[in-house]
């Protein structure tokens, strides 16, 4: 039996956790019966009742977390505890609705008991979590931050700390990249209109992709170029044409057919984008 256990030693049995459990239960309740007895105002003494009701809603799983937040509700609808108990209250109210997935009102349930207790460290930690679900990292960032200076040694909050840190890199990144994508698609379309090209419908992309023209760092258009040979119903495609090359350069290092075909033959050119 668990009361024969030794001090400091764990449980082996499921019958020595059963016991365990059961001696904490009795614990839980005695002090809630103490707390009760010592409480003279009734309104104190359902609020009380309330939150601890919540507190075994939590424990029986998400089928009960609905009733849950009622009780917190009810219990802070009393207005009898003192502003810590009262934050105390509005935390665990947060903590059933991040499970639920009711993140802004997990953050607001958070801020109210920060505010009530700015010392809750357990508030800080919700609101952080609730803050990353809703993506607000600043303030997910601040919420930390507090939260660490009330307990630099907080696991949890260092562990989240590390993650804001992580997702904040990986979103300058992307910013960077988006940003880098927006300029050069500007000074494309701006050396595209300078030369008083037009671009029209992209044709054959079954024989070409995607490939799109470029804007090199010297300013010189490359473009994709398909040639089409309509006589023997066959096709090259160069990948990168510069505007300051010519056709015959390209001509010449084509070797599907010989060389006085190209002499004779008619070429149609495609852009690619309809230029």
């Amino acid at each position: 039996m668990a009361l024969w256990m030794e001090t400091g030693s764990e449980p082996n049995t499921q019958s020595e956790i059963a016991d365990l459990d059961a001696i904490t239960a009795l614990k839980e309740s005695a002090a809630l019966e103490l707390k009760l007895e010592q409480t003279v105002d009734l309104e104190v003494r359902l609020e009380i009742l309330f939150e601890e009701k919540g507190n075994q809603y939590v424990k029986l799983g998400k089928k009960h977390y609905a009733d849950a937040i009622d009780c917190y509700t009810k219990a802070i609808n009393q207005k009898a505890l003192s502003d810590p108990e009262n934050s105390v209250i509005y935390a665990n109210r947060a903590h059933v609705n991040l499970l639920l997935g009711n993140y802004r009102r997990a953050l607001m349930d958070a801020q109210e008991a920060i505010k009530l207790c700015p010392t809750n460290v357990k508030a800080f930690y919700r609101a952080v979590k609730a803050s990353l679900s809703l993506d607000l990292l600043g303030e997910a960032k601040s919420y930390c931050e507090n939260g660490l200076e009330r307990d630099p040694n907080n696991e949890e909050l260092k562990k989240l700390a590390r993650q804001i840190d992580a997702q904040n890199s990986e979103r300058e990144h992307h910013e960077a990249q988006v940003s880098k994508a927006v300029a050069t698609a500007k000074h494309l379309v701006s050396a595209i209109e300078n030369r008083g090209l037009k671009i029209g419908k992209a044709v054959f992309q079954e024989l070409t992709g995607l490939r799109k023209p470029i804007l090199d760092t010297n300013n010189i258009l490359h473009w994709p170029v398909l040639l089409l040979y309509a006589e023997v119903m066959s096709s090259d495609f160069i990948e990168d044409f510069c505007e300051t090359d010519i056709f015959s350069a390209h001509l010449d290092i084509v070797s599907i057919f010989p060389e006085f075909f190209y002499l004779n033959a008619d070429v149609d050119v495609d852009f690619g984008h309809g230029m």
